[in-house]
């Protein structure tokens, strides 16, 4: 039988800085990972650019222009009914290189009356501190989230944030998808570390142990920046509610040979368990030391981060879901897979796709939403 939803239920879309704002280098904001992405279709990939090339497109240095026009779409969202609007604050708009002292006042200023219109329309804002944007200039200095001292300076923007917007901002994200770093593509997209392709989504590229050992610890410093910045959040107003955000995974295996099964639920643990119970239960989960092993992978911890992670525990576990994958343990299976269901891409004789060949399948978000829960 159908249930209504909860009151107080928060119906609403989203948005991200770097998919929207525009105006990439405005009123003093820096460069960020995703100013330096072209744009890409089906048969063109994306390209990471280590300089702006003359006549390259970059899609985030225009976009949809919202933040010169924000009033006009946040009323546009009032008016269809939006209670909460997720958006993400542009790190490189309030400290251009990422390492600066003080922040930029022209950024805080911005993201001020942005929130404030949200209100005036009824509209809670659910604000994510990083959203793929990391400042490209801690890329070129320390190969981003690879080097500890990037902890200080999120730790640092976050809580300027935390302060400049207490009583305007109660909902907040630390990282977007933050387990896109269990990839060996998410070094890049989740972590700003320097790609040693331009082809974004190489699947011929293979990673060594080194590069996955880099991008273990890029992960693990992003564990201990966000439980740092979780603590000084409630310490700023204690009414602030802070989660996680993971990428929801969902992974049927393709048969019922109990090697696919394996495989599948291996994949669920890997994808989607382990950052959570990293966030929400404050340590990492018993398989991860083998996961990384496997990989060839070892990390570094600092004395205080286990007691770190413990200490800053977020407030709830939010999760995108877009579609499902199938997933099968004999290689054969992938020989003529379509590439464009993004990550595993085997066909689901089930389900329908969109033209971009992923599965349309609700009911994944249904079976989802019971394994994590």
């Amino acid at each position: 039988m159908a249930s209504p939803f909860p009151e107080g239920f928060l119906w609403g879309g989203a948005m991200a800085a770097n998919q929207c704002e525009g105006a990439w280098d405005a009123d003093g904001k820096g460069p960020s990972t995703a100013d330096m992405l072209t744009a890409g279709d089906r048969q063109t990939p994306r390209r990471f650019t280590r300089e702006l090339e003359p006549g390259a497109y970059y899609p985030s240095h225009e976009a949809v222009d919202f933040y010169h026009r924000y009033k006009e779409d946040i009323a546009l969202f009032g008016e269809m009914g939006f209670k909460v609007l997720r958006l993400s604050i542009a790190w490189t708009r309030l400290y251009p290189n990422g390492d600066e002292l003080e922040p930029n006042r022209a950024g805080i200023e911005h993201y001020r009356r942005v929130f404030e219109e949200c209100h005036k329309h009824g509209i809670q804002p659910l604000v994510t501190l990083s959203h793929y944007e990391m400042p490209y200039g801690l890329v070129k200095k320390w190969n981003g989230w690879a080097d500890r001292r990037t902890i200080d300076c999120f730790v640092r923007y976050a809580t300027t944030c935390f302060t400049e917007f207490k009583g305007l901002v109660k909902y907040w994200l630390t990282f977007n998808e933050i387990n896109m770093l269990t990839l060996p593509f998410g070094g890049y997209i989740a972590g700003g570390i320097m790609p040693k392709s331009d082809r974004l989504f190489d699947p011929s590229l293979q990673e060594t142990p080194e590069e996955a050992s880099r991008r273990f610890q890029a992960l693990h410093h992003q564990f201990v920046a966000s439980a740092r910045a979780v603590q000084i959040g409630h310490a700023i107003d204690p009414a602030n509610r802070i989660g996680c955000m993971i990428a929801g995974f969902t992974v049927y295996p393709r048969t019922c040979a109990p090697e696919d099964v394996l495989l599948a639920q291996r994949l669920m643990r890997e994808l989607n368990f382990f950052c959570g119970d990293v966030m929400v239960r404050g340590e990492y989960p018993s398989f991860a030391r083998r996961m990384m092993e496997e990989r060839g992978a070892s990390i570094t911890w600092e004395p205080g981060d286990a007691e770190t992670l413990k200490a800053g525990t977020v407030d709830f576990y939010g999760l995108s879901y877009y579609s499902s994958n199938c997933v099968s343990a004999d290689p054969e299976q992938y020989r003529n897979a379509s590439p464009m269901n993004m990550l595993m891409g085997l066909p689901n004789p089930y389900l329908k796709t969109t033209d971009w060949g992923w599965t349309i399948d609700p009911l994944g978000l249904r079976y989802y939403l019971n394994e994590v829960y």
